[in-house]
């Protein structure tokens, strides 16, 4: 386990979640943790909705554990990067990535929740892929299975760290003949080359140009990492696709996003280009993460807050989101796909917005 990244010293905890087997395991694997009791994973007034706890996000990433029970259990349809978004096994994430949207719902800080009620979780996605039946036609997702992306909320590369639930899912997916599972990540954890996913889980990993990174993917594996991490993957038996994401416009993007499109080219080997696709998604922001991220990283906000590009779309729970104007964005847009196209001839663009 990286100890930056995780130094677990206190668990929330759910009751029923700590007597499951998985909340069991979870509080074994780190005893020295203090064990508050919780009465629910999404009311913890220390965790969420307290504007002070800015002055210690990272802090609490690294230091808090909360464990939950999952109450419900629902694959709500996307058909975009999947078919499906699969129930959470997981919510919040130990990195820091400063356009990260999971903060607008949670208050101003989002450590991992663990959900321990695996088992149902394991057992609602199989039912619910068994009654799909053989996908119809080919779409965008994937010309033959059904799509789960299991990762919606977290980092799935960063959940394998607390507990097994990311694993029992994809040995579960590996027996599915008509589903796969998906996730996108920004941490490379090699532990996940040992687990034989026989073709059946797609890892997308996000990249952007190191100079982008470096100031908006806090406490993530270097985008050089990422890159190299490809054909070991490939190799294990997974999927790999990339999201190119969030793809940042200022001065100088298109000719850095050049240099990274070359890089990626030379680390990638035979078996990894031919099934490489892409997702393509240019950044979204909001009003309110613009105000927590003023907090403690300002710096990020000089490139993802840019009021004489952007313009404010209200989102449907009520929230002020900003992204690129109507026009300039489909020259981005058009921009990046043909540069894509001219660098990596072989990568299919799933989709692009």
């Amino acid at each position: 386990m990286t100890a930056d990244l995780l130094d677990i010293r206190r668990i929330y905890a759910e009751p029923a979640a700590a007597a499951l087997p998985r909340g069991k395991e979870v509080l074994a694997r780190f005893p020295a943790a203090e064990v508050v009791e919780v009465e629910s994973h999404n009311r913890i007034d220390e965790l969420y909705g307290d504007e002070t706890n800015v002055n210690r996000w990272v802090r609490i990433k690294r230091e808090a554990l909360v464990l939950g029970v999952k109450k419900t259990l629902t694959a709500r349809p996307n058909g975009r990067s999947a078919d499906f978004i699969a129930p959470s096994t997981a919510n919040g994430c130990a990195m820091a990535c400063a356009y990260c949207y999971v903060p607008r719902h949670k208050g101003y800080s989002n450590p991992v929740t663990v959900f321990a009620n695996i088992d149902k979780i394991l057992g609602y996605v199989g039912r619910h892929a068994a009654r799909q039946g053989v996908k119809p036609a080919p779409n965008e997702c994937d010309p033959h299975a059904w799509v789960y992306d299991i990762g919606e909320n977290s980092d799935c590369s960063v959940d394998a760290l607390i507990s097994d639930n990311v694993r029992d899912l994809v040995e579960q997916f590996r027996w599915m003949p008509n589903a796969k599972a998906s996730f996108a990540t920004k941490y490379v954890n090699r532990e996940l080359l040992g687990w034989d996913p026989q073709g059946r889980t797609r890892i997308r990993f996000s990249l952007m140009p190191a100079r982008d990174a470096k100031l908006l993917d806090i406490r993530t594996s270097p985008v050089a990492e990422r890159m190299a991490a490809i054909n070991d993957f490939v190799a294990a038996g997974y999927e790999v696709h990339v999201n190119f994401s969030p793809v940042v416009v200022r001065d100088g993007w298109l000719e850095d996003w050049a240099t990274m499109l070359g890089e990626l080219d030379a680390a990638l080997d035979p078996a990894a280009r031919a099934q490489l696709a892409a997702e393509v998604i240019f950044l979204t922001h909001n009003r309110d993460l613009h105000q927590v991220n003023l907090g403690w990283h300002p710096k990020a906000e000089e490139l993802l807050w840019r009021p004489d590009l952007q313009q404010v779309k209200r989102s449907e729970n009520g929230s002020l989101n900003v992204r690129y104007r109507t026009g300039a964005k489909g020259q981005y847009v058009s921009a990046l796909i043909d540069l894509i196209g001219e660098r990596l001839p072989y990568c299919r663009v799933r989709y692009a917005f």
